[in-house]
């Protein structure tokens, strides 16, 4: 596996170091290819120690809440994340990613999320819906363009279409990191913000356009 320090490649820029972490629950090679397009330098880690050597972080996710948080903490990885967050580096956790970062899920009783942000993750509910939600939803920003909450939605536009694979969501108990929601037998959290971290519940790399966006605005902020 390449790590950050070595993933460089000719006619490829080398100006922001992005980690993608893999815990073998994540489309590792879309989302690195992805920030590759932008300019980034991705690499895959896999080490603690290899997160001293990054400006970024991406947190990608598919599968369940106990075993992706078992997994990192077997790694170690838990811990640096925190740490790293904690120091201010700018974090995106995507879909899984996402739910790692509160402090509970309805998946997986009695496992503890990374708890950074408070709040848990419940699962979609109502004979009304098909869980689980599968495919093209559109997101309704909540924010101003020139909000910091926006600052990985610079260039989406309102009601965007993206795509969804999951059966569980957030709930914050802070409502105000909130940046978009999208309407799912009700409405939930689609992206959440705050100050260094962001959060997507859909796919950035299946979702076209909109998707690649997202992950460029990322990749661009200082």
């Amino acid at each position: 596996m390449n790590t950050v320090g070595i993933n460089t490649r000719k006619g490829i820029s080398s100006g922001v170091k992005i980690a993608i972490i893999d815990y073998g629950m994540g489309n590792i090679a879309s989302v690195r290819k992805a920030c590759i397009h932008f300019g980034a330098s991705a690499g895959v880690v896999t080490r603690p120690k290899e997160l001293g050597r990054v400006d970024k972080i991406i947190l990608p996710g598919v599968g369940a809440f106990g075993d992706a948080m078992r997994q990192l903490t077997k790694m170690g990885l838990d811990s640096e994340i925190e740490e790293k967050i904690s120091a201010g580096m700018p974090f995106l956790g995507i879909c899984l990613g996402m739910h790692l970062l509160f402090e509970k899920s309805e998946e997986s009783k009695g496992v503890k999320g990374l708890g950074i942000l408070k709040g848990r993750v419940v699962k979609f509910k109502g004979m009304e819906i098909k869980v689980p939600h599968m495919g093209w939803n559109q997101i309704k920003i909540k924010y101003q363009k020139s909000n910091i909450k926006n600052a990985v939605l610079k260039g989406v536009k309102d009601n965007s279409y993206v795509y969804f694979c999951h059966s569980y969501y957030v709930a914050p108990v802070d409502k105000n990191i909130v940046a978009a929601t999208t309407d799912y037998g009700g409405k939930f959290a689609s992206v959440i913000a705050k100050d260094n971290i962001f959060g997507i519940q859909f796919h950035p790399e299946k979702s076209q356009r909109t998707g690649l966006k997202i992950l460029e605005d990322f990749i661009k902020l200082c």
